[in-house]
């Protein structure tokens, strides 16, 4: 080994490092077999690892070291490396260096190619300028080509990039190898990348666009050429998925280097190797092969839920890979591009993890997620080679990753063909009288009804994010028994979460009944919830979904009011009026025209007319409205106190003999009378101190055929 420079350092370090024992100190480690993980243990929760002490000091505070022993004067050692280290980097954050005014031993090369291989960055460097002459001799002409190391911290703080021109400060050391293509700096942990002084502005302000450095997977004896390694040991060489390897019949050269990129990365089958092996990093040199089993829309973060604003939405796909592993994938841009992708494999590169999260974290995902267990199709086992195998009573998967595509390297390619895809597990329709008899809680679900009932109404739908009642049916709870003990309509609530493209909103705001299909909503505590990873479909015909099984044939049917009747739901009353709400009571004139409230009086006319605000007409005879409540006594509910809101043609019908000579109403005239069948949307049930229902009287979406 010969010494690129003389620091001060290398001479302490030997000083320092003098062992009066004669004693093998270091050993080297045996080779552990690294059995293969089974899906068993793919799926798993990983078991929490004990961590070693990474310095001296954290096992000194445990042990006390031997005062004057080779562990203390070592862990000293390492101290003062560390700190002038640290000092160095806090001095060289300015980054305001040029090519003039390089002090003797400093190296200056120029990055060719950059990648990460072993846990070290590998630089493929061309020497740019000679040393000083009282600067080591053996650091080379200008023009060589060099290949110099950085660990993970050093060049995670230079930040290099293909074309940077760096400083090496002393004390770098320099290898040569015998039958190397080209030397080896190391020792590298003073060095400074050289800024432009006309760019160094924009640097400062943050503009420098930082690329994470792609790896690679092929070893370093057959980068740097080692024919003795390379030649007579099959264990050194590494067979790698779409890459060109590096002979040992050939030189390397800087110019035919070539950056690995996402899309030559090696083809991976588990997401749980590609998180563990980048950690925190976007994953720039391997692609994972997975089968995409759902896509949907989430808000974005940190914005509130916004049903009327879909495009501040991001795209998510929930995706399993052949060892049965399932992530959700956060998209947000172009990456998708209109594109079809469920039910296909796809290879994934340039995802970073956001998120790992646990079933009693994120219940609603793996609830999803549990309709997709077991597996309709066999899983493979991990290792080299291995081909699918049948697995049988495997437990569901107990954690699973949010991974986010990066913006710039953020990849999502179809692969035809692929026996990955048979994993994939459609959503099967049910219908609704099945899912009232299914067992359990907080379960995924997926039907086919028909909404004959929306609230809030459509003048008012999606104008601020809030949540909505869809109230559905379908043929099985129409063609119930009556003593079946099942509703003949069931309330569904849309969270604020479950974004709706545009074409289901224009359909919901039609005064026809529309058919939708429901795909993973939410059923818990009895109530059926649109939640963020529902979709919501206008039903057409499409494959698993026959739309005559699902057509209503006949008048429809509702329940009527009764103890089972909940809240959010449809029912039919009729009865006795025995109370009337003055106190709530009244009316108003609105435009014959449009029907707006805005009436302004004519000041210029005296015979009384009105000016609407809104279209501007002339109202001579406004049309006259009413606001009423009465109390029935109903059959159906004989201890129980039933408020109705009444629509404008019931109040009419009920006022029509109850008109006194001056236009007003006596209340007693309106006692006694019989009100019904009306439909009635239930708004309240209280039950303490007295059992009382509040109902408002609804007309239900005009029958039409589904679209």
């Amino acid at each position: 080994m010969d010494f690129g420079s003389d620091g001060s350092q290398v001479t302490e370090r030997r000083k320092n490092l003098q062992v009066e024992s004669t004693e093998t100190i270091l050993q080297t480690p045996k080779k552990q077999t690294k059995l293969p993980k089974t899906p068993e243990t793919i799926l798993q929760t990983p078991k929490k690892q004990t961590k070693l002490p990474k310095t001296p000091e954290s096992s000194a505070k445990r042990k006390k070291l031997l005062r004057g022993g080779l562990a203390e004067r070592l862990n000293g050692l390492q101290n003062r490396e560390r700190s002038t280290i640290s000092l160095w980097r806090h001095q060289g954050l300015s980054y305001q260096k040029t090519l003039s005014g390089i002090k003797s031993g400093v190296l200056t090369v120029k990055i060719l190619e950059l990648h990460e291989e072993c846990s070290v960055h590998v630089a493929t460097c061309r020497q740019l300028s000679e040393l000083q002459a009282d600067g080591p001799s053996q650091g080379g002409a200008a023009g060589a080509s060099l290949k110099v190391l950085f660990t993970k911290e050093t060049a995670h703080c230079l930040r290099g990039r293909p074309q940077d021109v760096v400083h090496i400060y002393p004390p770098w050391q320099k290898l040569i190898i015998p039958g190397g293509s080209c030397p080896v700096i190391l020792n590298t942990y003073f060095c400074q990348k050289v800024v432009a002084k006309e760019d160094s502005e924009a640097s400062r302000d943050g503009h420098e666009c930082y690329t994470p450095c792609p790896r690679r997977s092929s070893t370093l004896a057959q980068m740097f050429q080692f024919k003795s390694l390379t030649d007579s040991s099959p264990e050194s060489k590494v067979l790698c998925d779409s890459h060109t390897a590096v002979g040992t019949d050939q030189t390397l050269h800087p110019e035919q280097v070539e950056p690995c990129v996402p899309s030559q990365a090696p083809l991976r089958d588990s997401l749980l190797d590609a998180v563990e092996s980048h950690g925190a990093a976007a994953w720039t040199g391997v692609g994972v092969r997975v089968v995409v089993q759902r896509v949907y829309s989430l808000p974005c973060r940190g914005q509130q839920a916004d049903s009327a604003d879909p495009t501040r939405a991001r795209v998510c796909l929930l995706v399993q890979d052949a060892l049965g592993l399932f992530s959700e994938v956060h998209l947000e841009g172009g990456i998708l591009k209109d594109r079809r992708l469920e039910g296909k494999c796809c290879r994934l590169s340039g995802m970073k993890v956001l998120q790992k999260v646990t079933r009693a974290r994120m219940a609603e995902l793996f609830s999803l997620i549990d309709t997709m267990w077991p597996p309709r199709a066999a899983l493979k086992a991990t290792g080299p080679g291995t081909a699918f195998e049948e697995k049988t009573h495997l437990p569901p998967p107990s954690f699973c990753y949010i991974l986010s595509a990066h913006p710039d390297v953020g990849q999502i390619d179809v692969i035809e063909d692929d026996p990955v895809a048979e994993l994939y597990q459609p959503p099967t329709p049910r219908f609704l009288k099945e899912i009232l008899q299914m067992d359990g809680l907080c379960t995924h679900c997926s039907f086919c009804a028909r909404v004959i009932y929306r609230r809030p109404q459509a003048n008012s739908l999606f104008l601020e994010p809030r949540e909505m009642w869809l109230v559905v049916t379908d043929i099985t709870l129409q063609t119930l028994d009556e003593d079946s003990g099942l509703p003949r309509t069931m309330p569904v609530r849309v969270a604020a979460s479950c974004l709706l493209d545009q074409e289901v909103r224009d359909a919901l705001c039609k005064a026809a009944s529309q058919s939708f299909l429901f795909r993973d909503a939410l059923r818990d505590q009895g109530q059926i919830v649109c939640v963020g990873r529902t979709v919501l479909l206008p039903l057409k015909p499409r494959e698993g979904v026959t739309l005559g099984a699902w057509d209503l044939t006949g008048p429809l049917r509702l329940d009527e009011l009764g103890p089972a009747t909940r809240v959010n739901s449809i029912c039919s009353i009729q009865g006795t009026v025995v109370a009337v709400d003055e106190s709530t009571a009244c009316s108003w004139p609105v435009c014959d025209l449009c029907g707006s409230e805005r009436l302004e009086r004519s000041l210029a006319d005296s015979s009384g007319t009105f000016s609407c605000g809104d279209c501007s007409h002339v109202v001579t005879l406004p049309i006259l409205r009413r606001h009423l409540q009465v109390f029935l006594d109903s059959p159906s509910q004989p201890r129980c106190t039933v408020r109705v809101k009444l629509l404008q043609d019931s109040i009419s019908s009920l006022l029509r003999f109850a008109a006194c000579e001056d236009g007003s109403y006596e209340v007693r005239s309106v006692l006694g009378k019989e009100v019904g069948p009306l439909t009635c949307f239930v708004r309240c049930i209280t039950t303490h101190p007295t059992s009382s229902v509040g109902l408002e009287e609804v007309e239900l979406l005009s029958e039409g055929r589904a679209s």
